[in-house]
């Protein structure tokens, strides 16, 4: 088991950029299915979860060639269809709740379509029904066996359709518009996902042939199309990257300057920090967190207790809330953190409140934060990351408290963050990797 040992209290300063979208590349990288011609994509993050995508599409017959070390090019022109039969497919595949996006562009140029139940963080329920029920309406037989908890999809016939998708699913929606792209006449998605991740997909998928319009809202029309071509393309910056900078920047009282965050494309996120008191600075593109000493919760206009809850985009993402969640525990004033959209992810509390923090856990979905206003550091502890984003959460925690805290189960996250030890220590942190 690989850990980080940090020394907190350390104040940091320079410069960082954030690495490609991890969301986006998921989507992004299953979308060089729809064509037997070369796809070049830059700006892919090098971490765990992204690598283990580029395996699997390798090990269906996709050509991979690595340009540099963000730059990869793709060419699906002899797909294997039997390996996703294979024990090593359905090992691979449910390593990663990312394959789940393959379904799509496999059903719409082969017809046919098998995944073994993805994996991913243990946040709760993530149900996969908004997927399925997409197929069904655009044609598609779909089958689980649940003694071999593997789905299968299957359509010799698919054609257009109205769809009211029952949740803003972002990877859902992403699978039924790559699935709609080449099936017979018009397609309508109503409650579509509208997050700039989708957004670059449909802009993608028009530049390969794809007739998308509605693009960045929840009500999408397709047009299907016989044939997609190649294309280039760059993943925006993380946005969940350049959040957890400006939640570091804050929590150790450093001087940071966030470069190339596409600004335009981070919806809420700026003001939702801004209401914890933390100063920013848009400069260009670049984002500058200058060094606070202290930074108070903002309230209601009726002086009530700010509450941060999450939602679909434009809403403030749900990646997010542990961040913010960590940031509140040394404001001064208090907040109400409300998880709406998954029953686990803020288990990992329990870790903070033994770090010092105050914290009332209301429900799964909810927690009180009382903010300590710095009135003492957070205490270095032992502990193990339980997700992803829970997993920077805590290390940032850990960048701020006083002491030696030691964060096992690191692979949750690498699997989100490129390098971001050696990232973080360049800025003047002391994390080692053990």
């Amino acid at each position: 088991m690989t850990s980080f040992e940090v020394i907190g209290g350390k104040k940091l300063s320079g410069s960082i950029e954030p690495q490609g979208a991890k969301n986006e590349a998921l989507q992004i990288l299953c979308a060089v299915l729809l064509t037997p011609e070369k796809v070049t994509i830059s700006n892919i993050p090098a971490i765990v979860d992204v690598l283990a995508l580029i395996d699997i599409l390798k090990d269906l017959g996709v050509k991979v060639e690595q340009l540099s070390e963000d730059t990869y090019t793709f060419k699906a022109d002899e797909v294997n269809l039997e390996y996703l039969k294979t024990d090593t497919y359905k090992k691979k595949g449910a390593s990663l709740r990312g394959s789940i996006m393959i379904m799509g562009p496999l059903l719409t140029r082969f017809n046919k379509a098998f995944l073994p139940k993805p994996g991913g963080d243990k946040i709760g329920r993530r149900r996969l029904d908004t997927h399925f029920l997409g197929f069904e309406k655009l044609g598609a037989k779909f089958n689980y066996d649940s003694n071999e908890s593997f789905y299968s999809v299957e359509a010799s016939n698919l054609h257009g359709t109205y769809i009211l998708l029952d949740e803003p699913s972002v990877t859902g929606t992403a699978n039924i518009v790559m699935t709609a792209v080449m099936a017979k006449g018009k397609t309508t998605i109503f409650n579509a996902a509208c997050e700039p991740y989708l957004q670059q997909l449909c802009e993608m998928l028009n530049r390969m042939g794809a007739k998308i319009t509605g693009v960045g809202s929840n009500l999408i029309y397709i047009e299907g199309v016989g044939y997609l071509g190649g294309t280039e393309h760059r993943m925006l910056p993380d946005m969940i990257e350049i959040g957890s900078f400006i939640g570091l920047a804050a929590m150790t009282q450093s001087e940071i300057t966030i470069t190339n965050c596409r600004v335009d494309m981070l919806g809420n996120i700026l003001p939702v920090f801004e209401k914890l008191g933390i100063k920013l600075e848009v400069r260009g593109d670049d984002i500058y967190v200058p060094a606070q000493e202290r930074y108070e919760i903002q309230r209601f206009i009726d002086g009530s207790i700010l509450t941060i809850a999450d939602g679909p985009w434009p809403l403030f993402t749900p990646d997010l809330l542990s961040i913010v969640l960590v940031v509140a525990t040394q404001a001064n004033g208090s907040v109400l953190i409300h998880q709406k959209m998954f029953e686990s992810r803020l288990f990992f509390v329990d870790k903070l409140i033994d770090m010092g923090a105050q914290i009332i856990l209301c429900d799964p979905h909810r927690a009180s934060v009382i903010g300590i206003n710095r009135a003492y550091k957070l205490r270095g502890i032992t502990m193990s990351s339980p997700d992803i984003r829970a997993g920077v959460s805590l290390l940032i925690a850990a960048l701020s408290a006083e002491g030696k805290s030691t964060i096992n189960n690191i692979d949750q996250i690498d699997r989100g963050y490129q390098r971001i030890d050696q990232r973080l220590n360049a800025l003047g942190a002391d994390i080692k990797r053990v």
